[in-house]
């Protein structure tokens, strides 16, 4: 059975966010990982990771902004990241900066840096061709920041129906960009939700991709609603076994993180009874 994590953005979202780490370690998890954490105090999220017996295994850094104000906004506005925008290089730069930190606060090896948006109607190939540029540039300064404090710079492929414009989309593409980076530590995050609506064939993926070593972190969820992953149109309970298989092979000992949006909603302890995936996949 691989190693889950819960996602503390969308999971438990009846509960105040310092309160789902009790509730995710309540409902057996020994990880967590969530979007952004800089609203909170990090002595306080690493006092409840420690009270709770929770590793933290990823967090993004920020998609837009400096502090924790300017993040929340850049968040509302609908940036999804810098890492590719020309003319926000020091943004970038300041974002992961702060990230590290944020990392060395909470014992995190591995933080996630957005990619970012295209403009509305890129003109040329040229404009394409810039983000790419100033995409591989960011990442190569951040993967050689993150080295110097033993962390792992991630990237992910993100569907464009959930996030038009979002950069990078496909697994051939973000590995294309960590190959042409060189940096031992930029990986690739490989949600399997985002990879089935863009690509499909996700078994076989795994199974070319993990091997590789260039598969950081896994995440999952239901397709096509983003609910639990017993619902929808892909079998977990095999890729599950997909992973275990190639995991032995290969040596891969990644952490999948449970990024879903319960079914039931709100409702208290939807999550936790929404949990029965777990022993029917395992």
């Amino acid at each position: 059975m691989p190693r889950f994590a819960a996602n503390l953005s969308l999971l438990y979202p009846e509960l105040p966010f310092m309160d789902r780490f009790e509730a995710a370690a309540r409902d057996g998890f020994e990880a967590v990982e969530y979007l952004f954490p800089y609203a909170f105090d990090p002595a306080e999220i690493a006092a409840r990771l420690r009270a709770n017996g929770l590793q933290q295994v990823l967090f993004n850094a920020p998609p837009g902004g400096t502090d924790a104000a300017a993040i929340d906004a850049a968040w509302a506005a609908g940036w999804r990241g810098t890492a590719c925008v020309p003319g926000r290089e020091a943004e970038f730069r300041a974002g992961v900066e702060l990230a590290l930190r944020w990392a060395g606060a909470l014992d995190c090896p591995r933080i996630h840096c957005m990619a970012g948006l295209l403009a509305e109607s890129p003109s040329s190939r040229g404009e394409i061709s810039a983000a790419r540029s100033v995409y591989v540039s960011n990442l190569r300064w951040a993967a050689a920041q993150a080295a110097k404090a033993g962390c792992d710079i991630l990237i992910e492929p993100i569907n464009p129906r959930d996030m038009p414009r979002f950069f990078l989309n496909r697994q051939d593409d973000a590995h294309a960009i960590v190959q042409e980076v060189g940096a031992p530590n930029l990986q690739v995050q490989m949600d399997l939700y985002h990879c089935q609506i863009v690509e499909g064939d996700v078994a076989a993926k795994l199974r070319h991709y993990l091997p590789t070593g260039r598969v950081g972190h896994l995440q999952i969820a239901g397709v096509p609603e983003r609910h639990e992953p017993d619902v929808g149109e892909l079998n977990y309970a095999y890729l599950f076994d997909v992973i275990d298989e190639v995991a032995a092979q290969c040596g891969w000992s990644g952490w999948v993180g449970c990024e879903y949006r319960p079914r039931l909603g709100s409702v208290l302890g939807g999550t936790s009874r929404g949990l029965g995936w777990r022993p029917r996949a395992a």
